[in-house]
């Protein structure tokens, strides 16, 4: 018979707290954030390459060898950063650890505040990423940091990977490493702080999401082409009028309702936690066979709708060359969120049948990859249990699915399980990743830190039989 993990972990805690009062998380954790907010990572401007030569400092200066620091990418600019920990037992396959380096655009005409200079303003720290995701990855570097300074030797590797090109802008940081030095990065598990974490009311923490499947990005191109002629002498085979029909179909398009292991699970376990007509709703469509009527009820709150099912909308419009012409040409883009298992040819074809004229044309614009949702592995559900008591006693753990994207489809599609999480409490009406004057809450980060760095000792340190 094991001891219960969350003993584990509050044993390892104690053991560690004399050595941990020579390493102040919060102060370095302040620092590093600073850092890398003040570290311009933005497609157009921006330099991955110099933030991670910031953090590998640090690793260096902990005494982490050269030969486990590797600072690559495909250009001088666009550079990741992955530093190995070594562990005891290297017959095990190591535990990566994700974050992106790279932040979406800000303009300081948009912002109260310069967004790359760190603010700190009635207990929020203030600039791009604190959310995303920069906070997230400081959480990962103060807590290696302090196992390092505790020397506590981990029971397997623990990979810290860096990356850049999440957002877009430039060279994708992961899909080169896995093209190109898979050797760095291959891993039983990825850890991504990009994905899942606390949701919070009003600062009280309420659930924490553990990110384990996310929906594939999908942009179709529409097109209508015919020859034209004066507006004068319209005809039935008008391209804007036949590419609106288009996407007036996809509109009213309902498309199945599809569960996998992980948003069936969220729906059940969030049940209880929602209550009255809501929580009866989510478990009688999680229900063998699904509630209809339950079903589409939930299908009018877009987030219940968007955990269901594949959704397709119309979100760029281009038609015509002048006011007094027919149209020689129509087009639009229809950005799809497609279920892990649809395959995109699956969707094009279902697509073409749905709009029924052979005139519109579809062209896939952009597309990723397959991301088949990770098994939800009860050591390491267990292990974030232990390590959320910490920061929130009796927190509620549910899994969930991303319904937009992060890199951790790369990592799924190479056969590496990936669980989303991240120990920021965020209030769910105060989300400021990718707008105006992004924040954290600063007591929420620093026990941000606590939480990963009892996570990461635990998930690496056996169970005593």
């Amino acid at each position: 018979m094991t001891r219960p993990i969350l003993a584990v972990a509050l044993g390892l805690a104690v053991a560690a707290s004399a050595q941990a009062q020579t390493f102040d998380q919060k102060a370095v954790g302040r620092a590093v954030l600073k850092e890398l907010i003040e570290s311009n990572t933005t497609p157009s401007v921006g330099n991955t390459t110099k933030a991670a030569e910031l953090v590998a400092a640090r690793f260096r200066a902990a005494g982490v060898a050269a030969s486990e620091i590797a600072i690559v990418g495909p250009d001088e600019l666009h550079k990741n950063l992955v530093i190995r920990i070594r562990g005891a037992d290297r017959t095990r396959k190591a535990i990566l650890l994700l974050a992106h380096l790279d932040v979406v655009e800000a303009e300081r005409k948009d912002w109260n505040m310069d967004p790359f200079k760190f603010n700190e303003v009635e207990g929020f720290y203030y600039g791009r990423g604190t959310q995303d995701i920069k906070g997230g990855a400081t959480t990962l570097i103060t807590s290696l940091l302090r196992m390092r300074a505790e020397k506590f030797t981990p029971a397997r590797d623990l990979i810290l990977a860096l990356t850049a090109g999440e957002e877009g802008g430039m060279p994708n940081g992961v899909e080169w490493l896995l093209a190109n030095r898979k050797d760095l990065v291959d891993a039983e598990y990825c850890i991504n702080v990009d994905g899942g974490g606390v949701d919070s009311e009003k600062g009280k923490p309420v659930v924490m999401n553990l990110q384990a499947a996310e929906k594939v990005y999908f942009d179709a191109k529409l097109t209508v082409t015919n020859k034209g002629g004066h507006s004068s002498l319209p005809r039935p085979d008008n391209a804007i009028n036949a590419l609106a029909r288009a996407l007036v179909k996809i509109e009213g398009y309902t498309f199945p309702v599809e569960f996998n292991e992980i948003t069936r699970a969220y729906m059940e376990r969030s049940a209880p936690l929602r209550g009255g007509a809501l929580g009866a709703d989510l478990k009688a469509a999680s229900s063998v066979p699904a509630d209809p009527a339950a079903i589409k009820r939930l299908s009018e709150d877009p987030w219940f709708n968007a955990q269901m099912r594949t959704t397709c909308i119309a979100t760029l419009l281009a038609g015509g060359h002048a006011p007094n012409a027919l149209p020689q040409s129509a087009s639009a883009n229809v950005n799809c969120r497609r279920l892990p298992g649809l395959k995109s040819d699956s969707l094009v074809r279902l697509l073409t049948r749905i709009i029924g004229d052979t005139n519109v044309v579809i062209t896939i614009d952009q597309d990723s990859p397959q991301s088949p949702p990770s098994p939800l592995r009860p050591d390491v559900e267990s292990a974030v249990r232990a390590a959320t008591e910490a920061i929130a006693p009796n927190l509620p753990l549910v899994p969930n699915m991303e319904t937009g994207a992060t890199d951790g489809l790369y990592f799924r599609n190479a056969g590496i399980p990936v669980y989303g999480l991240s120990g920021i409490a965020i209030d769910t009406d105060d989300v400021r990743m990718h707008g105006r004057d992004e924040r954290v809450n600063i007591v929420a980060f620093e026990r941000a830190q606590e939480f990963m760095y009892r996570l990461l000792r635990t998930i690496t340190t056996p169970v005593t039989p």
